[in-house]
């Protein structure tokens, strides 16, 4: 019995040691496993940890291009609404512009219409005193336009003779031919030029060349009125001495062409205008 006793107790300690050995290694296989899996586990925690640093760097960055962005869309829409600003300012200048040329091409055309209408007037002049002193020798009388100016100039001998202010009875013809144009043309006014060579002069009653240049443009003023009832108001005398010569006084020949007379039809300015101010108004 005690031997029996014995063997079970023998037994029951080898099958308890037996137990506690397969339970240990079962223990320690799930303790290496649950190790395995916190390594794991952590080595996903870390690479979570670095994903959500590198995305929260990501996510600043973006924030702050966000930002940058913002600020320059405000930037742009300012500027897109000074840039309308600017456009409607350079379209209200365009406008200005486009209207201050079309004035000025009306002015432009005003004063060419108003130039047109002179160059009309000026050419019938010029044909009337053609047309009344055809007969007379060129050599004797010239008449041509500079600068829509009407020029006619009478030689001297044709007027006066050799160092004389008195004009000659043959000279009066011409003079009256002149007269008929000039009161036919009430609108025009002109200047009669005495001019002579550079032979110097000087007697009791002339001082000089000027004296005689301009005793002889009075004597053809006072013959256009006295005899041919031109107004006064509309004549000019003037004297020019030798000092516009045509040619060289080298000669004398020469000379003989600078001593003349010369009729100069002054163009009136106000007249010029007024047909300038009219034409504007017209085109108003």
């Amino acid at each position: 019995m005690k031997k029996s006793i014995v063997l079970i107790t023998i037994t029951a300690g080898l099958l308890t040691s037996c137990v506690s050995q397969k339970k240990f290694s079962e223990l320690e296989l799930l303790q290496q496993e649950t190790k395995s899996l916190l390594d794991t586990t952590t080595i996903k925690l870390n690479t979570c940890n670095e994903e959500k640093e590198a995305m929260e760097a990501q996510m600043a960055t973006l924030t702050q291009q966000n930002s940058f962005l913002r600020a320059n869309n405000q930037d742009l829409i300012s500027n897109i609404g000074n840039l309308t600003t600017l456009s409607k300012k350079g379209a209200d200048n365009l406008e200005r512009s486009l209207e201050s040329m079309k004035e000025k091409d009306i002015k432009i055309q005003r004063m060419q219409d108003a130039v047109t209408k002179r160059d009309s007037v000026t050419l019938a002049l010029v044909t009337s005193l053609k047309g009344a002193l055809g007969n007379m020798s060129d050599e004797d009388i010239e008449i041509n336009v500079e600068k829509g100016v009407v020029y006619v100039s009478i030689s001297d001998k044709l007027l006066f003779r050799s160092g004389s202010y008195t004009v000659t009875k043959a000279a009066r013809e011409v003079l009256g031919k002149v007269a008929k144009v000039v009161n036919d043309k009430p609108e025009i006014e002109f200047m009669v030029e005495g001019h002579t060579d550079n032979v110097p002069i000087k007697n009791d009653v002339l001082l000089d060349n000027w004296d005689l240049s301009v005793k002889r443009a009075t004597s053809v003023v006072r013959v256009l009125q006295n005899d041919f009832d031109v107004a006064p108001e509309r004549m000019t005398a003037a004297g020019r001495s030798y000092y516009q010569p045509l040619y060289d006084n080298n000669t004398a020949q020469n000379r003989a062409k600078n001593r003349r007379t010369r009729i100069v039809v002054l163009p009136k300015l106000d007249q010029f205008f007024d047909l300038v101010d009219q034409g504007m108004k017209a085109a108003n």
